[in-house]
């Protein structure tokens, strides 16, 4: 058995998004080997070979380059490449970008374009179906997972709180960021609301699909990019649960028949009207987990990204 070197980056996203990166070489028949950046020496990984090294945006290229390996690497963004949202110092790695033996997998469409590298190719997000699936009743009505960094973010939630008080509703986040949340609220209804619906901190996969399960629709605000749709649309698709999107370009990955919303009255009108509609919400999840099944799960996924690598 083949041995590669996952590469654990130090941000929640990029540790989820490589796990499902993870999942699906082992289910390739390949041994992983992890090397997380937040716990381990780099410099007992040094002494052995792999067949690839694998990671999040730049950091296995990185590791590539500072200790002078060999190995062919596989590096997966679902950030803006030529960007600080990439790593800090992503100026200095981006030209290494275009070594034959580096090769990079970016989650936006409109980007990978744009980029004219042909080392650099499109994928979009994929999960470990075994983990991302239908498998219990959902206890809670509306859920967001993910920080309300901007104030577009936080104002949909507090508004939808509002307008829709008869149903339950969960957010997500870490500590600092429901901290965060609550310094800008400006009422003390905010507060109630924020202090109300937060419902603690998610960093692994299996959490993940077990708090998505809990929930019967997910809306989404996608944060960076030009046409993608970010890891959450893949993990709530593949769970058999409806997530209620912003416009994106590939939302015609799923044969544009998720919902899609304009503004904040639009989205509580959806949410009210999908949680009513049982016969539409089940033909709509149920078509796009099977896109899921067939197009985005981990072992094609991966399978893919070695076909692209040994050509």
């Amino acid at each position: 058995m083949k041995n590669v070197l996952v590469i654990l980056p130090k941000s929640i996203g990029g540790r989820l998004t490589v796990s499902s990166i993870k999942d699906g070489f082992k289910l390739n028949g390949f041994n992983t080997i992890i090397f997380d950046e937040l716990k381990d020496d780099k410099e007992n990984f040094l002494n052995s070979e792999y067949e690839f090294i694998i990671g999040y945006d730049f950091s296995p290229v990185k590791f590539k380059i500072d200790n002078f390996r060999t190995e062919k690497t596989i590096a997966y963004f679902s950030d803006v490449i030529y960007s600080p949202a990439s790593e800090s110092y992503y100026k200095e790695y981006y030209k290494y970008l275009k070594n034959p033996d580096i090769f990079t997998f970016y989650w936006d469409r409109e980007l990978t374009k744009k980029e004219k590298n042909p080392q650099i190719k499109y994928m979009p997000h994929f999960v470990n179906c075994e983990i991302y699936k239908d498998f219990k009743p959902a206890t809670s009505d509306v859920s967001f997972m993910g920080r309300f960094d901007t104030d577009l973010r936080l104002n949909i939630w507090l508004e939808l709180n509002k307008k829709l008080p008869e149903y339950k509703f969960k957010w997500y986040a870490i500590k600092r960021h429901y901290d965060d949340a609550l310094s800008r609220c400006k009422t003390e209804e905010e507060k109630n609301i924020i202090e109300k619906t937060y419902s603690g901190f998610i960093d692994n996969e299996i959490d993940m699909a077990q708090k998505i399960n809990d929930t019967k629709i997910v809306y989404n605000v996608n944060a960076q990019g030009l046409s993608s749709l970010n890891y959450r649309t893949f993990q709530v698709l593949a769970c058999k649960r409806l997530i209620i999107s912003d416009f994106r370009g590939e939302l015609d990955l799923f044969n544009n028949i998720l919902p899609i919303y304009k503004d904040v009255d639009d989205l509580a009108e959806k949410i009210k009207y999908y949680l009513n509609n049982k016969n539409e919400y089940d033909s709509i999840v149920l078509k796009c987990q099977k896109i899921i099944l067939k197009n985005h799960n981990s072992k094609d996924s991966a399978y893919r990204m070695i076909n692209a690598v040994n050509m």
